[in-house]
């Protein structure tokens, strides 16, 4: 008898900063590789990574991710200090590094983690650059998504007739 293996829905996935879509206005993404060390590595392969509060800081012309919270694994050596929230180093081109510099160094605009996945057996960090939305701009949205919704729901109901 064949056992089947339950499915995820994107089985290369570890985080999603799911208020990212909520909160901000997403103008263009990024793909970054990371710089980690091996206890992260193994707490990521358990899925144990938080993106909520993260945000990417450009420094000295290198890129780095601030507040990703990667909880280590109780088995880390006891010889090894393992910080959940250190600075992780981003792996970018130096035109991207330079544009999201030019984009942060703007009013409004700032650059935050939407992602992280596995890529051929690396860990990838989908970052864009984002401007905050206004209150209004989120209620302004919310109407926008139930109209929609509610417009579907006439169609079906109209078509079934």
């Amino acid at each position: 008898m064949a056992t089947t293996k339950k499915k995820s829905a994107s089985p290369s996935s570890i985080a999603r900063n799911r208020r990212a879509h909520f909160d901000y206005e997403l103008m263009e993404r990024f793909e970054a590789g990371l710089v980690l060390l091996g206890w992260e590595v193994k707490s990521l392969r358990l899925g144990s990574a938080d993106l909520s509060d993260c945000y990417v800081r450009v420094r000295e012309g290198e890129a780095w991710l601030m507040g990703a919270n990667i909880t280590p694994l109780p088995t880390v050596a006891a010889h090894e200090h393992a910080d959940p929230t250190r600075s992780r180093k981003l792996l970018l081109h130096v035109d991207e590094i330079a544009k999201l510099n030019l984009h942060t160094s703007q009013r409004g605009a700032t650059c935050i983690a939407l992602a992280l996945y596995w890529r051929r057996g690396r860990v990838k960090c989908e970052i864009a650059l984002a401007r905050g939305k206004k209150r209004h701009d989120k209620r302004e949205a919310a109407k926008t998504r139930d109209w929609n919704r509610q417009k579907q729901r006439l169609l079906r109901t109209a078509t079934k007739a």
